[in-house]
């Protein structure tokens, strides 16, 4: 094949290729329309785009003579990848029976798994039947319009540890976060972001008070991944977790960690500074970077920086701020 013959045949193709990609943007399915531009991973093609693009890009491709009819084809399977939107899926796929003392309940294994991400990125979690009660009443309080044809699998009387029974409700508990999530007020919600994370969130910072500083960092390293899926639209969320992150591994004598995470949550302030971890993990930062040899000046301008447009005030240290998260 010559090479005007080539780019004919890699032009029709182009053209096909985006008569599908115009198709799918002008007709988003409800689902799409509901979701937040922060969740979105690419920018959204042109409705229509102009005759000149398609010239552009197909005089791109033209030029590389070398390209075949398969590499294209995988060339845009690869954008459209790209393309895709960040969503997350619920499974449960197992429970378990708890009793203790004079009560008994079924704990439900809930597996949190981000669209096209494999099992590296799953989040795990448990929750009983009370805790999904509450969080349904809890949400009821504040969307009472949204939650109106939500249904919540109702209490019996009897035979709830039966197999037949906990197999329902897995897949009625299953469903009905599916439903929650897909709604964009209520999966933004701190109700509905807590029912997810706030029990580990608890139990590790219980664990770093109590100086079990081990224990403390393998908790929130699971949740921080979950927690951060959740909270893309409100990036300063994360910081007080990353912060008792930065906490343990220093507490640990892992200083090179410690500086990495802190980084992560310097660079979700940088444009918060009057946050309340500012400070202290710049002074953090600041020891962190001396300890490991780093440049120190620039942080400390920022810090100097800092107090000559703020009154002094009294500044908890990272450590004292983290201890005192999730008190109540």
């Amino acid at each position: 094949m010559d090479q005007d013959s080539h780019c004919t045949a890699e032009r029709e193709l182009l053209e096909a290729v985006s008569r599908i990609t115009t198709s799918s943007t002008t007709s988003p399915s409800d689902e799409e329309k509901d979701q937040p531009k922060a969740e979105i991973s690419c920018q959204v093609r042109k409705e229509n785009p102009e005759k000149g693009d398609i010239q552009d890009s197909s005089a791109t491709l033209c030029s590389n003579s070398s390209m075949t009819t398969k590499e294209l084809q995988e060339y845009w399977r690869n954008e459209k990848r790209q393309c895709k939107q960040i969503k997350l899926l619920f499974e449960i796929p197992s429970t378990r029976i708890v009793e203790h003392h004079l009560s008994k309940y079924v704990v439900y294994k809930i597996i949190i798994l981000q669209t096209g991400s494999f099992d590296s990125n799953k989040s795990v979690i448990e929750r009983r039947y009370s805790d999904f009660e509450k969080l349904h009443r809890n949400l009821l309080e504040e969307f009472s319009e949204e939650m109106e044809d939500v249904t919540f699998p109702k209490k019996t009387l009897t035979g709830n540890f039966t197999e037949e029974i906990i197999n329902e409700r897995k897949l009625a508990f299953k469903d009905y976060l599916r439903l929650l999530y897909s709604m964009k007020y209520i999966r933004r919600s701190k109700k509905f972001i807590d029912f997810l994370t706030r029990p580990e969130l608890q139990e590790a910072y219980g664990c770093l008070r109590g100086g079990q500083y081990t224990k403390a960092l393998e908790i929130l390293l699971e949740v921080i991944g979950l927690q951060e899926r959740l909270t893309r639209g409100n990036p300063f969320s994360v910081v007080p977790t990353l912060c008792a992150i930065v906490v343990c591994h220093k507490d640990l004598e892992n200083p090179a960690s410690a500086f990495e995470y802190g980084e992560k949550a310097l660079s979700r302030l940088s444009v918060h500074t009057s946050h309340r971890y500012y400070i202290p993990l710049l002074e953090t930062m600041i020891t962190l970077a001396y300890e490991l040899g780093k440049d120190f000046l620039s942080l400390q301008e920022k810090l100097e920086e800092w107090k000559t447009k703020k009154d002094p005030i009294r500044v908890f240290t990272l450590k004292e701020l983290a201890v005192r998260e999730y008190l109540q």
